[in-house]
Formats: structure tokens, sequence, C-alpha cells
């Protein structure tokens, strides 16, 4: 008998069918020959430090470096601490007789680094000596799996893909654990989590917070005209500088409206090509699907593992935006399938031949592109056919050809001011097509040439305000998780710093949701906005290397060349040691940063503990109430009298200078809920009546 195991219940039903394993039994089915069964993802965990005799957060204790790390069946949480899963332990046991009565076993876990880990832990955690292949496919229609099937790889191909993902495991849990412990024993109170990624990421939120919030508003001037174009249309012009003062940029105004014509002392005329957009991998669907449909990237995540599931997608945690040659040969009747949709009707050109930018095999990693594979997509919720179109857009856009414009840029001078208008007419629409949008870019400029006199028909001055850069959204952080914090636009360029990037197109949905779970950010219609318990860390760790970006897109990119065999193991090990030493030794050293001092108020929850102050928040005392509040308020630092005043009478006195999160000023009494939270109370606006001039 051969023991195929997948991932998940759902994959194992559908490669059971195919196998003939017909008869369900307790954990798995069984049929012609095989076993399948299946984890519910990691069934087997590294151990918590009890696990190694370390109970509590005890500063001596620190750093906890395992020699050897220990698995143990998946935990969960009791009101007595955590305890195996009873369900996991029944699944492994079962598991445990399949492979052993085995003369084979074949891995269906996700082709990828953590449906690696899922396996080989399970393996290792069971004991198990059974000989085992890899079952590596894209998608899971019918073809794929038996083609899947039929060409089964050797184990130890994927043994570096498996030292990746295990070294990115058990990093994790040394930064995590140590980190965490050692701030949280330097606070005096409460549990401060941070992490090897989830505490840069925190940092990057946090940066362009502050940065948005500290920007200084400044106006300026800009002056426009109307020219006439000879043929009763007019083109705008804008002026090349804008003034920071007014009084200049008005006297230059007074004598361009008197002027009445302009001079063109320029005109430029070419030919623009817009290459088509690469396929989607996994992260830049989520950012599409976040900035276009407000998804977040876990919901897109969702989806997009749903339509895997149900056969219509490729495999969706990819890191790559190329196919290779002979998935390629696939497109012409792919397209001519998406053709066929309605939403798609008219938009695929049968004659044409598929462009091939984003073919190359050297640049696909485990897996391919994202595309549909041919399935009809039936019965698909409204949020679910999003996803798919999406996918399917893009393949049309990606297969179409390039985006011709011609652009034209015209410089004038009047009174001494240069002006300059801009537009471009497209000649062959291409990709931009797909969606339309060659409707929206023409703007018709007119055949002038250097010398040409306009007759001005309109004259202008506009006042400006200078903007800061916006919050994150998940679409912009995701972009910043993929480059390591570095502003890049060029998707080829970006393309070239994936291997430095903070966590990976399948980690980082889960990342950025454990933030909004630890209550370090949460999301203000798209923005993202830390909260005070995530800026109090940040003020903490900010100048830490435990916050450093490009120091975390660097073990990234040690991890990949472990996964490509160019690195050792043993050495990134060493290394994260090393570096957890390090910021235990740092984070420890922040009592000071955490420094208490006698509030001489009762705490107002619990009655009997003392509210304590520390540098960013005062917290009782009482280790069972812990009540915390946070002295930042909507962009102000209250005082240590306004504060007690809190304390002693429930409210404060009317407040000045709170910022709301769309940058207005505004002024509130802070005062407490029934559940002790702060909360903004407003004053009531004084109404006058209105005198109506009739009598009574």
């Amino acid at each position: 008998m051969k023991t195929i195991i997948a991932e998940k219940p759902s994959v194992a039903r559908e490669i059971a069918r195919i196998v003939g394993a017909t008869k369900r039994e307790e954990g798995y089915f069984e049929g012609g020959g095989y076993a399948v069964t299946w984890a519910f993802g990691h069934l087997v965990q590294l151990a918590m430090p009890d696990g190694y005799g370390i109970r509590g957060f005890v500063r001596d204790n620190l750093p906890v470096i395992p020699e050897t790390f220990t698995l143990i069946p998946r935990q969960e949480k009791t009101e007595k601490g955590y305890k195996p899963d009873s369900g996991v332990v029944s699944q492994i046991k079962t598991v445990a007789r399949l492979f052993k009565e085995s003369e084979q076993i074949i891995v269906a876990t996700d082709a990828g680094r953590e449906g690696e880990l899922i396996f080989r832990y399970l393996y290792h955690y069971t004991g198990c000596a059974t000989p085992f292949v890899r079952l590596w496919i894209s998608s899971l229609t019918d073809k794929a799996i038996r083609e899947g099937l039929r060409n089964l790889e050797d184990s130890s191909k994927y043994d570096n893909l498996y030292l990746a993902a295990k070294a990115r495991s058990e990093s994790d849990w040394l930064v995590g654990i140590n980190g965490t412990q050692a701030l949280s024993i330097a606070a005096g109170h409460g549990t401060y989590s941070v992490g090897r990624v989830q505490t840069p990421t925190l940092a990057m939120v946090c940066a362009r917070y502050w940065e948005n919030r500290r920007f200084t508003v400044e106006p300026f001037w800009q002056l426009h005209i109307a020219a006439d174009d000879g043929n009763g249309e007019v083109v705008k012009f804008s002026s090349s500088e804008k003034w920071k003062e007014k009084e200049p940029a008005t006297e230059l105004y007074n004598k361009v409206k008197e002027a009445g014509t302009a001079t063109v002392t320029k005109a430029e005329r070419k030919e623009k090509t817009e290459d088509t957009p690469l396929l989607y991998d996994l992260t830049t669907l989520q950012k599409e699907a976040n900035a276009k449909h407000g998804f977040t990237a876990e919901q897109t995540l969702e989806i997009a593992q749903k339509l895997y599931e149900k056969k219509l997608i490729t495999y969706p945690r990819t890191g790559s935006r190329y196919i290779p040659d002979d998935v390629f040969a696939e497109i012409p009747k792919l397209l001519a399938f998406i053709g066929n949709l309605p939403e798609w009707k008219d938009k695929v050109n049968p004659k044409a031949v598929p462009t091939r930018r984003s073919v190359d095999g050297g640049k696909v990693t485990d897996h391919h592109a994202l595309l549909v594979t041919g399935e009809k997509p039936l019965f698909l919720s409204k949020e679910d056919n999003i996803i798919y179109q999406m996918i399917a857009g893009r393949m049309i856009e990606a297969f179409s050809e390039k985006c011709v414009k011609d652009t034209a840029t015209v410089t004038a001078e009047c009174a001494g001011v240069e002006f300059v208008a801009k537009g471009s007419i497209i000649r062959q629409a291409g990709w931009r097509a797909v969606y339309g949008e060659e409707d929206k870019e023409e703007t018709i400029i007119p055949g002038w040439q250097e010398g040409n006199t306009l007759a001005l028909k309109a004259a202008s001055i506009t006042e400006g305000k200078t903007k800061p850069k916006p919050l994150h959204t998940e679409a912009t952080l995701l972009s910043a998780m993929e480059t390591a914090g570095k502003e890049i636009e060029d998707d080829a360029l970006r393309q070239a710093l994936k291997d430095c990037g903070i966590g990976t197109p399948a980690t980082r949905a889960a990342i950025i949701e454990t933030l909004f779970k630890r209550g370090y950010m949460e999301r203000c219609k798209k923005s993202l906005v830390p909260t005070e318990k995530g800026l109090a860390l940040y003020s903490v760790v900010k100048t830490m290397r435990i916050a450093d970006v490009a120091m975390t897109g660097e073990w990234e990119k040690e991890l990949a060349r472990i996964e490509r065999g160019e690195l050792p193991a043993d050495t990134f090990r060493k290394e994260i040691e090393a570096y957890t030493r390090e910021i235990t030794s740092e984070l420890l050293s922040c009592d000071k940063l955490f420094a208490r001092r006698d509030s001489s108020c009762k705490c107002p929850k619990c009655g009997t503990g003392s509210m304590q102050f520390y540098g960013k928040v005062v917290r009782c005392d009482n280790a069972e109430c812990g009540l915390p509040v946070f002295r930042l308020k909507a962009n102000r630092i209250l005082t240590d009298e306004e504060i007690k005043d809190l304390l002693t009478d429930g409210h404060t006195k009317l407040l000045k200078g709170f910022k709301s999160k769309q940058g207005k000023s505004f002024d509130a009494v802070v005062a407490f809920d029934e559940g002790y939270n702060t909360t903004f109370v407003f004053p009531e606006r004084k109404t006058t009546k209105k005198f109506s001039g009739r009598k009574k």
C-alpha cells in the first residue's frame, strides 16, 4: 500500500477520487492500493519554553536557545493553559499508522515552503522511516493531478526547501519568544509581543503615521492659461513653477492677464509604448484587490485558496509573475476559454498571437504566475467572482499587444512665465482596451511649432497645499514589505528585489492580521492606523535591531539562499542565535524606558491597585487588573495632571489640540466608558434661536 498525504481534507478527497480510494475510513480514504489521508495545516509545532522546563517570564532564563528543538502536537488554549488538541492527536495517530504500514509515502501537501514543513515536521515527529516521494503540481485539476502522479519527484530534490522552512520556523521562534519575554519583563506589566517580521512591519506603519501627522502643510500658488487652438477648442497650460508666496504669484498673474498672448518656445512629439502588465503573483493580486475593491490581504488569500481548491485557478501562494514556455503553449486555449465568458465578450481576439512579456522560465520560482485553469467558474459568490475575474482579466492584458501613444509636450512663455501643456493620442490601445482605459487618456494637442503665437482665452491663479505621504493601506504596506521599505514603482525592478522583501507572499497577510489581533493597529476605511499600544511599542523599539526592516529583508535573502543550496542552514542558525542574544539584551535594557512613578491615584476599575506612571502608559499595579491608560490620544499627549483628573473624576476637563484621523483639530473631554476604556465626549454646541418676527 502507498499513503498519499494532502494538506487538507478537501484536497485529499479530490486525489482519492482520481486514484480510486473510494472507501471512507476514520481520517483517510482507502482503495486501489492507496490510503489518502490529510493534515489540518500544521499538525505538529515547535514546543513552547515550558517544553524545555522553562516556565514563566524570568530574566535569568533569557535568552532561551534550545540545542535541539522539540516537536509536539498542535496545542489549543484552555482555561488551565495550553494542551494538545484532541482532534489533532487523533489524526496524528492515524497518519503514523498509515505511514508505518506503507511501502511508500507520496507527499501531496501544498507545493511550497510551508507545505513541505507541514509534512516533514509530521514525518520526524512520528519517527517514520518509510521512503517518500513528492507530488509537485501547480493546480488541482484532474489533468494536473494525474500528470503529477505519473511524474513523482525524488524527495531529496526538496531537502533544501525543507531546510529553509525549518530555519524560518526556528528563527521566528527564537526571535518571537525571546523578544516578547524580554520586552514584557522590561515593561514590568502586560505582554508586548514582538517578532522577526511582525515588528519591522509595525515600524513601517508607525513611521508613516508620524511622518503624515507631523507634516507641515504649506500653501503654494500656481498660474494657468487657456489658449485657442484655432478650431474653437481651448488647450490648458499650467506654470512650470509654483510659488510659496502669494504676492509674487499675484504680480505675475496680473502681467499674464494683461499680455493676451503666449509664445511657443518648445514643441516635442514622440511615440511612447507601454508594456503589458505582468501576470499576477499573490502579493500583486492582494495589492490590487485592496486598492480597487477594498479586500484585505487575508480575504484575498482565502478566496484565492478557495478558487484553487475548486480547480479554477493555479497555486495561489506564488511569488512569481512569469510562466515557463511549456505553460505558454497552453495560453491560446486558456484565452479562448476566457473570451467565451460573458464578462470578457469581445475582449479576446481569437486570431491574435499572445505576446511573451510574462514568459521567462528563469524567473519562475516554486510556482508560475497565477492563471485560470479552464474549468468553468460556476456558482461563485460575488467576492469569489471578483478575484477570479481579476485573474482572468489580467491574463488578457498580459498577453495583449503593447499600448502605443503619440505624446506631445508644448512649452509656452507669457510675461516671463513658462507654461506647459501635455497631451496624448492612443494609436494602438493594446492591453489598455481590456478595461476600456484608452477612453480616459486622450488629450489632443494641436500641431503648434516653436515660435507660434497663441491667443489667450483665459488666465487664472490657484492656491494649493502641499500634502504628506498618505497613511499606509494594505496595498501600500504589501508593496513596502515586498521591497523592504524601498519605494519602487517599476514592476521588473520590484521583481528583482523580491529576495530582500520581508515575509513571503504566503505569510504577509497573516503578519498584517497578527498586528490587528495584537491590538497594534486598526483599519480606518482603507488606511492602517497604529493604536496607542502600537505607537507605545514603536517608541521603545524604533531604533533597535528588532525593528530594522532592511536587516529583516537580509534574513529573507539568506533563507532564499538556503532554499537554493547556496548557504548551509547551520550558518544561518548561528547568525540568528547571535542576533537573538543581541536583541534580548537590548530589549531587557528597556526597563529605563518603562521606569515607573506612583500617580498617588487608586485604580478606578479594581479599587485596590495603585496607578503607576510609565513612559507612554499609566497602569494599575494589581497584577489581576493591570488596567492600562495610554497617554497618547488623537495625536495629543495627556499631561500628568490631566491623567489624574481622569483617574479621580472619571473624566478630564475640556481639552484642546486633538487631531482627527483626517488631520482636523478638535476639542473634547476624555472619559472612561463602562469598561474603563477611554472615549471622547464632545461638548454640546450652543445654539442661538432666531427671532421669527411673529407675535404669539
